[in-house]
C-alpha cells in the first residue's frame, strides 16, 4: 500500500468499534454458554456441527480448517483434545490413504444433540431477536462479501 491513508469519518469509525467489540463480546458469550453448561468451547461445538453435516459425519481435515476458516494447526489441536475424550476419531482417507479423515463418534454426535438447543437460545438471545429481521439479513449479506473477498486472498486458499 502505497499513498494517504483513506481514513475512516466519524461514522464508520463507530460502526467499525461497535462491530469489532460487537464480535467480540457475543463470541465469548456463545463460548462461555458452551463451556459452562457442556464443557466445550465454541470452536469444538462448530467442528460438531461441520461434521454431523457431512456423510458419515467424516470430513478431511484440511477441509475442515478451510470450512471452518481456521489454521490446520489450530484445527488439529482442537480435534486432538476431542478425539482424546472420545468425540472424533481420525484415520486416514479410504481413497488414496494420504489425507487424515475426522470423524464424529456416537458420543459427539450425542454432545451435539444436547448442546445445539443451548447453542440456538444463545445465539437468539445474544443477536438475532435484538435486531429487526432486515438488520440481521444485512448483515449477513455484509458477512458474506466480506468472507467471499478475504477467502480468495487467503495464502493458504485453494480457489485462488
Amino acid at each position: 500500500m502505497t499513498g494517504e491513508a483513506r481514513w475512516l469519518d466519524d461514522a464508520q469509525q463507530h460502526s467499525w468499534r461497535a462491530l469489532m467489540m460487537g464480535i467480540t463480546l457475543l463470541m465469548e458469550r456463545l463460548d462461555d454458554d458452551l463451556r459452562r453448561e457442556f464443557a466445550m468451547s465454541l470452536t469444538e461445538y462448530e467442528v460438531l456441527v461441520r461434521l454431523s453435516e457431512r456423510p458419515g459425519r467424516a470430513m478431511r481435515m484440511a477441509q475442515l480448517a478451510d470450512a471452518m476458516a481456521h489454521s490446520r494447526s489450530r484445527v488439529t489441536h482442537t480435534v486432538a483434545r476431542m478425539e482424546a475424550v472420545g468425540y472424533i476419531t481420525r484415520g486416514t482417507t479410504p481413497e488414496d490413504g494420504r489425507g487424515v479423515v475426522a470423524t464424529m463418534t456416537q458420543q459427539g454426535f450425542e454432545l451435539l444433540e444436547k448442546a445445539a438447543p443451548c447453542h440456538v437460545e444463545s445465539v437468539r438471545r445474544n443477536i438475532v431477536d435484538l435486531v429487526s429481521e432486515g438488520d440481521f439479513a444485512a448483515v449477513g449479506r455484509v458477512f458474506d462479501a466480506v468472507a467471499d473477498h478475504l477467502v480468495t486472498r487467503h495464502p493458504e486458499s485453494e480457489i485462488r
